[in-house]
């Protein structure tokens, strides 16, 4: 069977420090998450995702301009972010590494997302879906986002480590029955 993300319920989230002292929270609002899933065999899965760079959102239109910009994702030249793994490391029924490559701002380095499988449910309308939740910290500096103000009492405006947090719900596609010719 098939699998089709449900854009409706999937987002794609990112925490970075403020400061030293708050968390800041943003998400893409324009993705495609392409998952190929195997149920028989989960560490054959793959997952390829695109990301909208302009489609940040962070809540303040000024910094998510600043976002925008040269300064850090650089989205009138670099449009894009993308994850495409590489293989999967099955660690229980319910948990998994993904290993990929993400790229930002043409920069790919390997990342690895810590993924939980949250199981299968059939929803009201007679489908089914299938839930799925991946964490990763990232240095942004390793993808040249290094702009950052140094604070008058020590530390900086912006944290280096980056928290991506990915939902992703999938719903599964019946097969079309093959017609006798």
């Amino acid at each position: 069977m098939a699998w089709l993300t449900d854009p409706a319920h999937t987002q794609i989230t990112f925490s970075v420090k403020h400061m030293m002292i708050t968390t800041i929270r943003g998400r893409f609002e324009n993705f495609d998450v392409s998952v190929n899933l195997d149920e028989q065999n989960p560490a054959q899965s793959t997952v390829d995702v695109q990301i909208d760079a302009a489609s940040i959102n962070t809540k303040d239109e000024k910094r998510d301009a600043h976002l925008r910009s040269p300064d850090f994702l650089d989205a009138d030249k670099f449009p894009y972010l993308a994850f495409r793994s590489k293989r999967v490391e099955v660690l229980d029924s319910t948990h998994a590494r993904l290993i990929g490559d993400l790229t930002i701002r043409d920069i790919t380095k390997e990342i690895v997302l810590d993924v939980e499988y949250a199981g299968q449910v059939k929803s009201p309308w007679g489908t089914v879906s299938a839930g799925f939740s991946g964490r990763t910290k990232i240095n942004r500096k390793d993808w040249n986002l290094a702009w950052n103000v140094a604070l008058e009492a020590g530390g900086w405006l912006v944290g280096d480590e980056v928290t991506l947090d990915v939902e992703v719900e999938l719903i599964k596609q019946e097969e079309a029955m093959a017609v006798p010719a």
